[in-house]
């Protein structure tokens, strides 16, 4: 293997690893139950959301000189520092490090230990939590490393063994909507988000191959990607084509986790069940010590180290503790209102940093992305019960607001409206770290 293929498949399991969380496992079969035989489709959009937009997150990130900060800055500065709060605040103790205790708790200690009470077993899971995140230690990364594969290897051979033998017929279920509503539920994974965050990582591990050039840093980050891209396709597809098999043999109450578990016993056996949640809950915990971490650091360094790293451990600590202990499915059904406002955001300054080369006034992006923050803040109200009458008709009059899209066609609108208008003159506003730097010409 010549260097170059070397590096590619090196990076390509590092954006792999980086992408594939124990905790994500939870959707596909849930979805694929759900739609049963349109499990196809289904596929394709949630893979969209769940591992293309990723890709771009990185590959925008590369474009904007490696960070999502520069990414938003576009903006202004203060959105920036906002934005970027706001996803580390949803990928930390918001959402996703609760949701690894859950998910742990659910999958690999309730079902060895029936009788342990949820607050105990996370209290422990956060314990062991704190006790590396507090003093990091080489151990986690080697567990995380020799976990990974072991855990790859038996959702392949789940999946695999799955398909040769189903374990239940696919049927018709009546699914609306699937294409649409595949790609809202690929916003559950929140790889998106964490790809403009962590980016920098994997840009330094392209740089640190003899990588400087700015187009071949982009190169070897898409071909890296495509071998990612495989890799989580064969897995989130494999698990909702064994999900549409479920549909005659569990009934709409199951929990995500729980379906996880006994698609796995049905195909391997309980060994393959047990071996599965052990995989799991480490890899979950693994994810958790890396998040804890990633964000006490941003915290200390946002508050000019006046809150020191610590502290901000134990903060996120103790709000991830109270969250998790409402439960997966809690914890998925918190995050849908929070992830329909901030992804349009992602998803905007993903694809105009994509496109920067035809966009030369920063003002187009930032009119753009206010439009857009107040539509889907607007209907995310609406959808929680907190109405304004006028403005939901209003809302629900847009073409693509019935299948979850509304903000699409006026962020469009807006973008070449602003374009027009503003006659594309050329104003970039460039953030680093600590100001911005007006350049106009």
């Amino acid at each position: 293997m010549n260097k170059r293929l070397k590096d590619f498949a090196i990076i390509g399991f590092a954006l792999f690893a980086m992408f594939f969380g124990a905790g994500n496992l939870i959707f596909p079969p849930s979805l694929g139950k759900s739609v049963g035989s349109a499990y196809l489709l289904s596929s394709v959009g949630f893979i969209i959301t769940g591992v293309g937009l990723p890709l771009l997150g990185i590959l925008a990130c590369v474009k904007s000189g490696g960070s999502f900060e520069n990414m938003a800055g576009k903006v202004s500065k203060p959105f920036a520092i906002i934005t970027t709060t706001a996803l580390m605040l949803a990928i930390g103790p918001m959402l996703a490090i609760p949701r690894t205790a859950a998910t742990t708790f659910e999958l690999s200690i309730q079902p060895l230990f029936p009788s342990i009470k949820p607050i105990t077993a996370i209290l422990i899971y956060f314990f062991i939590n704190l006790c590396f995140v507090l003093k990091p230690n080489s151990i986690i990364d080697n567990i995380g490393k020799f976990l990974t594969p072991i855990l790859l290897i038996m959702l392949s051979s789940i999946i695999i063994k799955g398909i040769i033998f189903p374990i239940g017929p696919i049927i018709n279920t009546g699914y609306t909507n699937v294409f649409s509503n595949s790609l809202l539920e690929g916003y559950q994974t929140m790889d998106a988000m964490a790809s403009v965050i962590f980016a920098s990582i994997v840009i330094s591990s392209v740089k640190a191959k003899g990588y400087k050039e700015d187009a071949e840093i982009t190169s070897v980050t898409i071909k890296s990607g495509i071998v990612a891209v495989i890799g989580l396709s064969f897995i989130y597809g494999g698990l909702l084509y064994l999900g549409s098999q479920t549909a005659t043999l569990y009934g709409n109450q199951i929990t995500k986790t729980k379906l996880v578990m006994e698609i796995s016993r049905s195909v391997l056996g309980n060994f393959g069940a047990f071996a599965l949640s052990i995989s799991v809950g480490v890899a979950c915990l693994t994810t958790s010590i890396g998040l804890t971490a990633t964000g006490a650091k941003f915290f200390t360094k946002i508050s000019n180290n006046k809150i020191p790293y610590n502290i901000n451990v134990f903060i996120i600590t103790i709000s991830s503790i109270i969250i998790s202990l409402k439960g997966v499915d809690t914890i998925v059904a918190f995050a849908g209102p929070i992830l329909q406002v901030l992804y349009p955001i992602v998803i905007l300054l993903i694809l105009t940093s994509l496109l920067q080369k035809w966009i030369k006034n920063n003002k187009i992006i930032a009119i753009t992305i206010y439009v857009t923050f107040i539509i889907s803040l607007i209907n995310t109200l609406n959808s929680l019960g907190i109405k304004i009458v006028f403005l939901e008709n209003l809302l629900n009059s847009i073409p693509l607001a019935d299948l979850g899209f509304v903000w699409i066609i006026p962020a469009l609108i807006t973008f070449v409206v602003s374009y027009i208008v503003l006659n594309n003159n050329q104003t970039h506003i460039n953030f680093d770290k600590n100001n911005i730097n007006k350049k106009a010409s």
